[in-house]
């Protein structure tokens, strides 16, 4: 078990490591938005969810309305609550540790957790991924809102590509069936059309909207073929 426990505690930090990198173009990037410093320290304590504050940041620096902003982080948060679905059971949290736990699931606390093959190591990656990715972020969100507004236009360095590298990441290894590469074509398709013609923030809802649709078109297919 302490075996175990050592191996889990290094796989979080490494994870907390490289997805707190993203936190320094994060909040180089905010700051350059026309938010403040602490403006984009709460934000990181508060929203917690890299792609939602990426998309608020770069809506806004766009010159996006804040509905827009709100509309689109809100639609890249609601796969965490769909993640809650299935790491609610395994920690069954209680009390003030049910609202921690909520926080604190995220794309990569659920990965790490269910890559474990007993239900106490999924508990122990749960929370331990959970607290690295918390800590490293925060952390390194400060750095890139000083860094920011000491380097002036992050965009200039190209911190502004590390949020669409980080979705690439994320969405890469999904492509591996003929369904979610189509959704995916599909949604990227309506995205560049919408992108010329609308205000910043709403090719990302045009395209989160398509890919529901054509996700719930294939699961309806392959029911009605059963």
């Amino acid at each position: 078990a302490a075996a175990a426990r050592r191996r889990i505690l290094r796989q979080a930090m490494s994870v907390g490591i490289a997805t707190g990198a993203y936190g320094i173009s994060f909040g180089a990037l905010a700051v350059a938005a026309g938010f403040s410093t602490l403006q984009t320290v709460v934000l990181s304590l508060l929203v917690f969810t890299g792609g939602s504050q990426f998309a608020i940041a770069g809506i806004v620096g766009s010159g996006g309305s804040g509905a827009a902003a709100v509309a689109t982080s809100t639609m890249l948060g609601v796969r965490n609550g769909l993640y809650g679905l299935q790491t609610s059971r395994m920690l069954d949290a209680r009390g003030w540790r049910r609202y921690v736990a909520a926080h604190l699931t995220i794309d990569e606390s659920t990965a790490v957790s269910l890559a474990q093959q007993d239900r106490p190591s999924r508990r122990f990656a749960f929370w331990a991924t959970g607290v690295a990715v918390f800590a490293c972020w925060n952390l390194l969100t400060v750095a890139g809102a000083m860094i920011g507004n000491a380097i002036g236009d992050p965009r200039a360095w190209g911190l502004d590509a590390a949020a669409a590298a980080a979705f690439v990441a994320l969405l890469w290894p999904r492509l591996r069936d003929r369904d979610a590469r189509a959704t995916a074509a599909v949604a990227a398709t309506l995205a560049l059309v919408a992108a010329p013609l609308t205000r910043p923030g709403v090719p990302v809802l045009v395209a989160s909207i398509a890919a529901i649709a054509v996700g719930l078109g294939v699961v309806s297919m392959r029911r009605s073929g059963e």
